[in-house]
């Protein structure tokens, strides 16, 4: 089964914008901490700038978030990343003269649709604040002493 990384790339851009946005923003120091090429960086980027969640302009490296992170959530996030935003897909190719394979997909698409509206409920209540002030806890629990 193949799965994408681009959601947790995207949450990874945006909190190294807000916990770095002093320092080094180009694609390349991004990349660095993504540990993928810049290419992909600026990709991901730009569909998080159409999407209104972070503002760059051509020729500068000062991104910043396009609204305070306490108003982004990963569902804002994961509706920026695909067009086809559902996360089970069901396999349209299966024999009409079986009764499996004639009824699946509407089986299927019903607890699937249930699914895709938990999760969508579920990324609605996770803001990036939240998940950048866990990065910073958990960041500061790695330097007290044991």
């Amino acid at each position: 089964m193949k799965y994408s990384h681009k959601l947790s790339d995207a949450v990874h851009i945006l909190s190294y914008i807000e916990i770095y946005k002093d320092g080094d923003l180009s694609s390349k120091a991004i990349a660095d901490s993504v540990e993928s090429n810049p290419s992909l960086i600026r990709k991901l980027m730009s569909q998080l700038s159409h999407a209104g969640l972070l503002i760059s302009s051509p020729g500068k490296v000062e991104p910043k978030l396009g609204r305070p992170a306490d108003k982004i959530t990963l569902l804002d996030i994961y509706h920026a990343l695909d067009d086809d935003s559902q996360l089970l897909h069901v396999d349209p190719k299966t024999n009409p003269a079986c009764i499996v394979g004639s009824n699946i997909q509407d089986t299927l698409n019903v607890a699937y649709d249930k699914i895709q509206q938990a999760a969508e409920d579920s990324m609605r209540e996770v803001t990036l604040q939240s998940l950048i002030d866990d990065i910073l806890v958990r960041e500061n629990d790695k330097h007290l002493p044991n």
